[in-house]
């Protein structure tokens, strides 16, 4: 399963960032977004911004994450 991240970009230099999601920072390039600013909200999937996000739909996703992350941890107690 291939999943898209919304992440700010939180460093921008030529069409190599360095984004935030959820806390966690990586870089990703903005090769295919050269419009793209500091601040913005991308869709980072193998390395790439693929698209702009608006900042309702990224805290979606980020709540989705956060629950996934939650159950896991939930279920990896209860067999443990």
């Amino acid at each position: 399963m291939c999943l898209a991240i919304p992440a700010r970009i939180i460093e921008l230099e030529g069409d190599k960032a360095v984004v935030d999601a959820m806390g966690n920072r990586f870089k990703a390039k903005t090769t295919l977004l050269p419009n793209v600013k500091l601040g913005d909200l991308v869709l980072v999937h193998a390395g790439f911004a693929i698209s702009q996000v608006d900042e309702e739909e990224a805290k979606k996703t980020w709540q989705l994450i956060s629950e996934i992350d939650d159950y896991i941890d939930t279920q990896n107690k209860l067999s443990g």
